[in-house]
């Protein structure tokens, strides 16, 4: 029955995000990451972890087309994962940018036996490096190479988030050059493999109120039963 209920708890709260994108997988077994170049820190792209598995960040969007049916595409590193792990991964936007986004995880030899998918996230990775004299760009991309510096066994995981602009405005410049979407991208661990751990805390509180209700209400249901048989006069045995 607990269960359950945390699962009501858990799809109300999915709806709450109404501007939400999100993708649900396992960690995949392990690789090893040389240490030899290129390695991932060298795509430039930046990473996340369980540890380290929220960031707020722009991502550019387009309106779909022939060669981008989907919109603009985003390259993210999932790393330090761990195999079989049940995960979540978010993106979270305003409603103010309306905007459809496609999530979507591939693995290592995934990616490299897909010549588009790695022509895409070559790609998007020229284009950071393009970014390099950009300070805000720079503070994202070091945490990643940091953590990559020697030959390790890892699971690993590349993210893609494609954002299409979900518009029409009498505005040609709005028609012209989508503005970048202000995102929210976050890497939830499971717990037991029931709900996402940023929510235990919501999780927690839920219990504790009901806890709570249900001894007031037996309190309630004690009082009145209380007063009920106080007000009630006794019959008189003939």
């Amino acid at each position: 029955m607990l269960i359950i209920h945390l699962a009501l708890v858990y799809s109300l709260i999915a709806v709450v995000f109404a501007n939400t994108e999100k993708a649900i997988f396992l960690g995949p077994p392990t690789a090893s990451i040389p240490f030899s170049h290129p390695t991932l820190g060298d795509l430039h792209v930046d990473t996340l972890t369980p540890t380290n598995g929220a960031i707020r960040t722009h991502v550019e969007a387009q309106f779909p087309n022939i060669s981008l049916p989907h919109g603009r595409a985003t390259w993210l590193v999932l790393d330090e994962l761990t195999e079989g792990q049940r995960y979540e991964i978010r993106v979270c936007w305003a409603a103010t940018q309306p905007t459809e986004f496609r999530v979507v995880t591939y693995g290592l030899q995934t990616l490299l036996e897909t010549p588009e998918l790695l022509s895409g996230l070559s790609g998007y990775s020229q284009f950071r490096r393009y970014l390099d004299n950009n300070p805000r760009s720079q503070s994202r991309s070091t945490g990643g190479g940091q953590a990559l510096r020697s030959e390790r066994k890892t699971s690993v995981l590349f993210l893609q988030i494609l954002a299409a602009a979900d518009y029409y405005t009498m505005n040609k410049t709005l028609m012209r050059d989508v503005p970048p979407v202000h995102v929210d991208i976050i890497l939830d661990p499971f717990v037991f493999g029931l709900l996402p751990r940023s929510l235990l805390p919501t999780v927690g509180y839920v219990v504790v109120v009901a806890i709570v209700s249900w001894f007031i209400a037996q309190y309630i249901s004690v009082r009145i039963r209380s007063l009920a048989a106080e007000t009630t006069p006794e019959k008189k045995i003939q």
